[in-house]
């Protein structure tokens, strides 16, 4: 008789549907079986009742080292594994040096496999200048995607590439078959209209929407659609705040191109109209929270067109946000602890099935677009045994317990419908629903997958 590593117990969220009273057995960090009554024998046993036992999370777009560097791959992923986010998919504009080479990739891994609790996959991107066959490299070695942008927050780190070296990558980017994307914000547009709103005075969270209006959104996702449907390269908007944006690129995908666009939790959960006032530069990212949005937004999702929901998480500390205009507070906010239970409260909200929709858009689809499809994203035979255990009820939220060293979120004090009470990470605990219980370095760096 098999004696497995360990046994979950739960109603199991997989593929071909909800296994109520379902059980999972692991081995080697991989799922090993699955089924339903009575569960073999195992050196440990999780038995979680009638809990939802989804697939960990794979949250589509961080940001670990904008601030401290690769120092914050530490509490970044110690933060994941305490939001049921089992693999994160970071981005590139670390501090001090962005990731666009062989050797910026392997400080990263070696930081990775020393200081993270949960796996990472890795953008790279390209400086300003940098040959377009630099891309093959990084594709060789396992990025999951490129990301560049059309506006510049810094010279260095994250640098607005020109339209000219744009084609030039998406030119190369399509003989590798990797996806691309694009911070979506025309700089000239920005740039002006933030210039007027700093004349007038206009210094409050009100005025940040209109400095960043949709037309610099659509403008500059529009060029880079029709680049990606002549160069015939995977094309991606990393983040709309705009309900047409969506139909934009679904468009342009039903025309044959290969296009997509990803939507970040907080453009489904705030409104600045409702929020701004009490929240006021905490609710800042870029692109900024549109007024009146929000539904709309949900019924994007609902029409499929939206590629997966990520946390875009920002580990910037409060002291970034507290300063005198708006156009001087940091843009992004921490999301790895409230991806989850904030989408899924979304869902209930909204009378959908809220387990299988969460396990849809924040494990399957992402793990597919970033080629770690079947190896994560999905509770089925040979995947890792990557999982987040979540209990239904009503959870007031604290960022005070927030296990980022950040510990403020613009999410403090609202009532969820859900919280993660476990999280596994090939198949070892990593989070009990109190204490993060996991350790630095049990997490690994997983690379695309070559035929994904």
């Amino acid at each position: 008789m098999t004696l497995y590593d360990r046994v979950v117990r739960g109603n199991l969220i997989a593929p071909a549907g909800r296994l109520e009273g379902g059980w999972l057995a692991v081995a080697g960090g991989r799922i090993a079986a699955i089924g339903i009554g009575e569960a073999p024998s195992a050196a440990a046993v999780s038995d979680f009742g009638e809990r939802f036992v989804l697939p960990g999370a794979v949250d589509g777009q961080t940001h670990a080292g904008s601030y401290r560097g690769l120092a914050g791959i530490e509490a970044t992923t110690r933060s994941a594994v305490a939001g049921g986010v089992t693999t994160i998919v970071d981005m590139p504009y670390d501090n001090p040096d962005p990731l666009t080479g062989l050797a910026q990739l392997e400080a990263k891994v070696r930081a990775i496999e020393s200081t993270s609790y949960c796996d990472v996959a890795l953008y790279g991107t390209l400086a300003k200048g940098q040959p377009a066959s630099d891309v093959a490299l990084l594709a060789k070695a396992g990025i999951a995607a490129l990301k560049i942008s059309s506006f510049e927050s810094h010279p260095t780190r994250f640098p607005r590439i020109p339209m000219s070296q744009t084609l030039d990558i998406l030119e190369a980017v399509a003989e590798v078959d990797l996806p691309v994307g694009l911070h979506n914000e025309d700089q000239e547009i920005v740039l002006a209209r933030i210039g007027l709103a700093k004349r007038l005075g206009q210094n409050g969270i009100a005025y940040h929407s209109p400095s960043r209006p949709p037309a610099a959104e659509l403008a500059a996702t529009a060029a880079f659609l029709e680049l990606g449907a002549v160069t015939g390269a995977h094309v991606h908007i990393v983040h709309f705040s705009l309900p047409r944006g969506f139909a934009l690129v679904d468009r342009y995908a039903r025309e044959g191109a290969r296009a997509t666009a990803e939507l970040c939790v907080h453009y489904l959960a705030f409104d600045p109209d409702v929020d701004g006032e009490r929240l006021g530069a905490k609710l800042k990212v870029n692109p900024p929270i549109r007024p009146g949005a929000r539904e709309q937004l949900w019924r994007e999702l609902a029409a499929g067109r939206v590629a997966f929901v990520s946390s875009d998480h920002s580990s910037w500390p409060i002291d970034n946000k507290l300063t005198a205009s708006i156009f001087d507070a940091g843009a992004g906010v921490p999301g790895l602890e409230t991806l989850v239970p904030a989408f899924y409260t979304g869902l209930v909200a909204r009378g959908e099935r809220a387990p299988e929709q969460a396990a849809a858009y924040l494990a399957e689809r992402p793990a597919k677009f970033f080629g770690l499809w079947p190896q994560k994203g999905a509770l089925a035979v040979g995947a890792d045994a990557d999982l987040m255990v979540l209990e239904e009820g009503a959870f007031v939220y604290d960022s005070k317990r927030a296990h980022d060293d950040l510990n403020w979120s613009p999410f403090d004090g609202q009532t969820f419908a859900v919280q993660v009470i476990a999280t596994f990470v090939r198949g070892v605990p990593a989070f009990d629903g109190s204490q993060v219980v996991g350790s630095p370095g049990q997490g690994r760096f997983v690379p695309r997958r070559p035929a994904a």
